[in-house]
């Protein structure tokens, strides 16, 4: 196909073949790429800034050891966001209170304003009221930008059922924040 979505995605495409050749270099630009998308899902996960930059971290190394079996090039965000789900879920069973960290990092989000502050706050809690699979799709999709074909990809469900659930989700968030 010649839309415009699939030519934005050739110098990617392109990046992501060189790193699963071994290249260094493109892997860190593929990494400049995600990076602060990663962070921001981890640090909604984790609700610690400290623990997201280690949650990113982790990710990241092991990417790079895992590259070389990403099966498919169109599958790298669903891929390297599936291995952040997976060490966060791993920090989140280790220490179960920082569950509370969610409240945490709507503060953190925006310090310069209590206006701001206190909309973090009330995001945070009204996403604490979802179910865990549906907190994961809201924030592999508002936080990390992902579609829900790479969502799917992400959590194993179908493309209809991530749609479904999104849906759903957000519609409960408008009702606890208004």
């Amino acid at each position: 196909m010649k839309d415009g979505h699939n030519i934005d995605l050739l110098p990617e495409i392109k990046l992501i073949q060189e790193a699963r050749a071994g290249n260094k270099e493109s892997f860190c630009k593929l990494y400049g790429l995600y990076k602060d998308k990663l962070y921001r899902y981890a640090l909604y996960r984790l609700g610690n800034p400290a623990d997201a930059e280690d949650a990113v971290s982790e990710c990241v190394l092991a990417a790079w050891k895992g590259i070389r079996s990403l099966k498919s090039d169109g599958a790298f965000s669903s891929w390297i966001f599936r291995i952040l789900h997976n060490i966060c879920a791993g920090m989140l069973r280790k220490e179960i209170s920082s569950r509370e960290g969610l409240e945490t990092a709507g503060n953190e989000l925006d310090t310069a304003g209590e206006a701001n502050v206190q909309t973090s706050v009330e995001i945070a809690e009204a996403l604490a009221t979802l179910k865990d699979d549906e907190r994961e799709i809201v924030l592999l999709s508002v936080i990390s930008g992902l579609t829900s074909r790479e969502i799917s990809e992400a959590t194993g469900l179908t493309s209809g059922a991530v749609r479904s659930k999104l849906s759903r989700s957000l519609t409960k968030l408008r009702a606890v924040l208004s």
